[in-house]
């Protein structure tokens, strides 16, 4: 007599974590926070168009050579993409579902009023919406010219970025995203801290605080940029 096969087996660890509400707030957790720290280094990257075309043309120049002659031309930046690609479809999934089941689990409103939440709490949906559209935008606008106002310069980045603020749409669709990054920051951070442990009661504050600096440093530092155009700091 054959025995019987055991069908019941166990999930795996990528099901388990990707299928539960705390692995899909982890994902979101730390895809997240590798996002926050291309902010912060793209800000920084940014900031150098106030040293001049040279300077800032000199940088775009070298992300497209960085880890040469270990790696090819280019190759360093496309990593950086493909995980930036990764980590915001992880992110936005993540966040889509967790919606989703939040929704499902309590289908009629409550009966009595919970307190109010924070402004960048109760935007985070509409923020995450107008950031993935401003991506799109940003991509086709500074990196394929397809939307491109004016002339598009391949290898030209200071021009492209003049040109793109130049524009009274330009700096809208710019300003009103970095306005909403700031306010995802604010929150995400903080929320982020908490899913992985580190929001104790004794760093709240202090976490707290990183995350308000941290959103107003990125959202001062990006605007900055369009606004140096639109005054002639930069021109």
């Amino acid at each position: 007599m054959a025995l019987a096969t055991r069908t019941d087996r166990r999930p795996s660890m990528t099901r388990t974590l990707w299928g539960s509400t705390v692995g899909k707030k982890a994902i979101m957790a730390v895809s997240g926070l590798v996002m926050l720290l291309y902010l912060v280094v793209h800000m920084i990257g940014n900031l150098k168009i106030f040293f001049g075309a040279d300077e800032f043309n000199g940088y775009a120049h070298w992300l497209r050579v960085m880890g040469e002659p270990f790696l090819h031309h280019e190759w360093a930046l496309w990593i950086v993409r493909v995980v930036l690609v990764a980590a915001v479809v992880l992110h936005a999934v993540s966040a889509y579902q967790l919606s989703r089941r939040d929704l499902r689990a309590r289908p009629s409103r409550y009966v009595h009023k919970r307190a109010r939440a924070s402004y960048a709490t109760r935007t985070m949906r509409y923020g995450g919406v107008i950031l993935g559209l401003f991506i799109v935008w940003h991509v086709l606008d500074l990196t394929t010219g397809t939307v491109h106002s004016g002339g598009f310069q391949s290898g030209h980045p200071y021009q492209n970025v003049i040109d793109t603020f130049s524009t009274w749409y330009g700096n809208a669709i710019y300003i009103v995203a970095m306005l909403a990054l700031g306010l995802h920051v604010q929150h995400g951070f903080w929320s982020a801290a908490q899913t992985l442990g580190a929001g104790r009661a004794s760093r709240d504050r202090v976490l707290k605080t990183l995350a308000n600096v941290l959103a107003l440093v990125l959202t001062v530092g990006f605007v900055s940029v369009p606004v140096a155009v639109m005054t002639g700091v930069v021109s």
